[in-house]
């Protein structure tokens, strides 16, 4: 497996297998995935995007990720910062990059291919802090949870609930840049 960065048009070259990873790896219905779809296509045209992807040797998407500069008026961004405080919104949103989908297909993962996504995707990251948002989980069995965990990633908002999505999601944010000189992820984070 190789991983590559990602211009705006390789991920829409590739937004068939983008959204069927994304739909593997959330479990979520087809219907859904579909209006997914126009959601993704128009990330690619934010400020600050960036996105990695995982290649099998024969060419196969074995996982994606990507970001960009969180800023009002976007859905995401104007949800979280509802939920925040002041001083919470200048800490984390005056100068955020926001991971918005990191997917590995579940038959690949365990290979630490979530790992190497997210350690590349934070180190082409512009801003001065990060944050994505995650299903609720048990920490110690979810191996997103345990990445997240081993790179840092610390509790903004637990039990928030999205718009359109019955489950409970956690908001987790980091300081950025990674440090330089260590390792910013956990042995237990590189089997995600």
């Amino acid at each position: 497996m190789r991983l590559v960065p990602w211009q705006p048009d390789d991920l829409v070259r590739r937004l068939p297998d983008v959204v069927a990873v994304y739909g593997e790896a959330m479990g979520y219905r087809k219907e859904l995935l579909e209006t997914r779809r126009g959601y993704i296509a128009a990330h690619v045209r934010r400020p600050g995007f960036r996105a990695v992807a995982t290649l099998t040797t024969d060419g196969q998407l074995a996982g994606f990720g990507y970001g960009y500069t969180s800023a009002g008026g976007q859905w995401w961004h104007d949800q979280v910062r509802s939920a925040l405080s002041d001083a919470e919104r200048r800490t984390w949103l005056t100068d955020c990059f926001e991971v918005v989908e990191l997917h590995v297909r579940p038959a690949a993962q365990g290979h630490r291919i979530g790992s190497r996504q997210l350690r590349a995707l934070l180190a082409m990251a512009a801003g001065s802090t990060c944050l994505l948002s995650t299903p609720e989980a048990d920490e110690k069995t979810s191996r997103a949870w345990r990445l997240y965990r081993g790179f840092g990633f610390i509790d903004v908002l637990r039990d928030f609930h999205f718009p359109g999505d019955e489950r409970a999601f956690a908001v987790l944010g980091r300081e950025l840049p990674l440090a330089a000189d260590r390792r910013d992820a956990a042995p237990a984070a590189e089997r995600a």
